[in-house]
């Protein structure tokens, strides 16, 4: 197990009996309002005036998201937007419909500013082989001012990797990568229909870092079919060997009344109770920080001398449709299937479906299904939400200073509210803020649904907060 030297305060342990009290179906803040708010009444009008506002005079660098859906095969505990396929000719006509993207989103952009952030995402990205992978980095190159220093990540199935995939991905700038390994444990590997023996994510991790890869992440989940909290705490172990930079362990979320494959889990009966999950979290969260892993929010997990750490502490940590981000001030620009924007003052998505996508494009239209205007309120409660998710604070005079508004004087009631939390050691409050305890950091997105509007999701729209 490798073993690093902290510069962090020791690690609180888990209080289960406060997570389970508190553990409720919530949104995960990757950003306020929460995507359950967008709507289909967001029309090309508003699409282009949000287009617009975000490119005044003086507006920030860029962060780019590339939706790549492409996956030979379904992985059945799988939540993403993917398109199962064995027919290789599908990436490059993805990318004469990513090339018309970029090309009418370029257009409606100030070319000045620098982007800083660029991140491609799944589906399964090493799908796309390494030639279209280099034309895509291309493509990019040749409409935007990429800045050298930027942060460029890509996600990883070791499954489909090659050294030739690597040096492409190397050649147009990728120096992040995440590793999608989930579990190493053979028979948990069976029940999720993910066979991947540990010798590949071995080589993956050996061929990244030989690439010039300078962090790498490892996706991992628990609550899977035949998981238990003994086999996943050997699955961490052997994860830990491969010294990550970053670690990401996700619930899995049973939804299958969105994804009907995770039925076939509840006809064999193989997922855990929630105890037993439960204790999975409990175990991950104390190997990872003995380990010396700085606990970063939520599900992520990284090394003290890691970007997202000194984010943390530099209270620079920024929350984005990708989780943690050490991307301050972007405005973010989605491309492909499913695809989320996020500017200042509004949020837009991509159709979901390739067909309705293309078509769009086709016609020479932005792809845009849905969307949402911030108002004033909006800002200010985002404002709220992000510091409690990020800062794991608030500071009354500096958010007041920032809103132009008394936060405390306008906030009083949902301030007034936060006894129970203050009563069980979640957070400490006074006159001149609010501040999350350790016991409270597992709790965050419960903190953080304090200062929303409209805390009680709908049935099934949103995962348990643990």
């Amino acid at each position: 197990m490798v073993s690093l030297v902290p510069t962090h305060p020791p690690a609180t342990q888990l209080d289960l009996e406060l997570i389970r009290k508190y553990s409720v179906a919530g949104p995960r803040y990757t950003s306020y309002p929460p995507a359950t708010r967008f709507t289909t009444a967001f029309s090309r009008e508003q699409v282009e005036d949000s287009i617009a506002a975000d490119n005044a005079p003086g507006s920030g660098p860029l962060s780019l998201y590339f939706h790549l859906p492409f996956c030979e095969s379904l992985c059945w505990y799988c939540g993403c937007n993917t398109v199962i396929t064995r027919r290789r000719e599908s990436a490059a006509e993805y990318l004469e419909g990513l090339a018309r993207e970029i090309r009418l989103t370029a257009a409606r952009i100030d070319r000045r500013r620098p982007v800083t952030q660029i991140h491609l995402g799944g589906g399964t990205p090493t799908f796309f082989p390494p030639k279209l992978l280099a034309e895509l980095g291309l493509l990019i190159l040749e409409h935007f001012d990429v800045d050298p220093a930027c942060e460029f990540g890509v996600e990883v199935d070791p499954r489909r990797l090659s050294e030739e995939h690597v040096e492409a991905l190397a050649s147009i700038g990728a120096n992040r990568a995440s590793l999608g390994i989930q579990d190493t444990d053979p028979a948990v590997q069976l029940a999720i229909h993910r066979w991947q023996p540990s010798r590949l994510n071995r080589q993956a991790m050996d061929w990244l870092r030989a690439g010039g890869f300078r962090s790498v992440n490892v996706d991992l989940i628990y609550g899977l079919p035949l998981q238990t909290t003994a086999s996943f705490g050997r699955t961490i172990d052997e994860v830990l060997r491969l010294a990550p930079d970053r670690l990401s362990v996700f619930s899995y979320a049973h939804v299958p009344w969105i994804r009907p494959a995770q039925r076939i889990f509840d006809k064999r009966g193989e997922l855990p109770q929630p105890e037993e999950k439960l204790s999975m979290f409990a175990l991950a969260h104390e190997k990872l920080t003995q380990a010396g892993y700085v606990d970063i929010g939520l599900d992520h997990f990284a090394r003290p001398d890691d970007e997202l750490a000194q984010a943390q502490r530099s209270g620079t940590l920024q929350r984005n449709f990708q989780g943690y981000s050490t991307a301050a001030g972007t405005s973010l620009y989605g491309f492909g299937v499913s695809s989320i924007s996020s500017t200042p003052g509004s949020y837009r998505q991509n159709f979901k479906d390739v067909e309705s996508w293309t078509a769009a494009l086709s016609a020479g239209r932005l792809p845009v299904e849905r969307g949402l205007l911030l108002n004033q309120e909006d800002r200010r409660r985002r404002a709220l939400v992000m510091g409690i998710m990020c800062d794991r604070r608030l500071d009354f005079a500096a958010l007041s200073a920032e809103l132009g508004i008394d936060v405390a004087a306008t906030y009083a009631t949902e301030i007034a509210g936060l006894g129970d939390l203050e009563a069980d050691g979640l957070i400490s409050r006074t006159k001149e803020g609010i501040e999350v305890l350790p016991r409270g950091a597992p709790l965050l997105r419960v903190i953080a649904m304090r200062f929303d509007e409209t805390p009680a999701p709908a049935a099934g729209r949103h995962s348990q907060t643990v």
